[in-house]
Formats: structure tokens, sequence, C-alpha cells
């Protein structure tokens, strides 16, 4: 049987810490009122399960992490970021497939 891994809710305090430590972090800005956001929730948790060991994936409420949104000019959710070395590299607004966020997760793990 294998073990899913969730990708888990960041506190605005703990932010800046986790990408600052990780070379790599996924974050999924996300609402819980948010209909899109809740469709790519699995895809998200896929990510963590498939590349938990090699990248940091986390979800990040704005609701709750309103100044962590506006510092990354987040205007729309979903939004997923991707940081690298404490800096935003790339980043997906609106529905995505799993493949968009995979190939980019692969392309920065080859750099």
């Amino acid at each position: 049987m294998t073990s899913i891994t969730q990708a888990n809710f960041v506190e605005q305090t703990e932010f800046d810490q986790l990408i600052a430590d990780n070379k790599l972090v996924v974050a999924d800005y996300t609402a819980p009122w948010c209909g899109p956001c809740r469709v790519i929730a699995p895809l998200i948790d896929q990510l963590a399960s498939e590349y938990g060991d090699r990248v940091r994936v986390v979800k990040v409420d704005i609701d709750k992490s309103q100044e962590n949104a506006k510092k990354y000019g987040i205007r729309s959710i979903p939004a997923v970021l991707l940081f690298r070395d404490g800096e935003v590299v790339e980043n997906l607004f609106g529905l995505q497939s799993y493949e968009a966020y995979s190939n980019i997760l692969e392309t920065q793990l080859r750099l």
C-alpha cells in the first residue's frame, strides 16, 4: 500500500523561514471558498506525494496569510509559485494540469 503525502498548510510566520531553508518550494495559494482551488488540491497533494523527498510542497491560505499573498503579488487564485533558493522562479495561475506542475518541477530539479 502506498502512503499518500498531503501538502500541509503553512502559517504566514513560518513561510519566510521555509523558503530560506529549502532549495525548492512549491506554494499553492488557495482559499476554502475557491472552487478552482478545490479542483487542483488533489494535484498539489499528488506533487507532495511524488516529489516530497526532493521538493517542499505547501499550501498557503490567502485569508489567513494576506501579507504573504500581497508580498508575492497574488491577485487571483489558484496560484502556484515555485521558489528556488528563496526567490520566485515560476508561477502558474488558474487551473492547470498535473503535467504542467510536474514539468516545471522536473525542469527545476535538473538545474
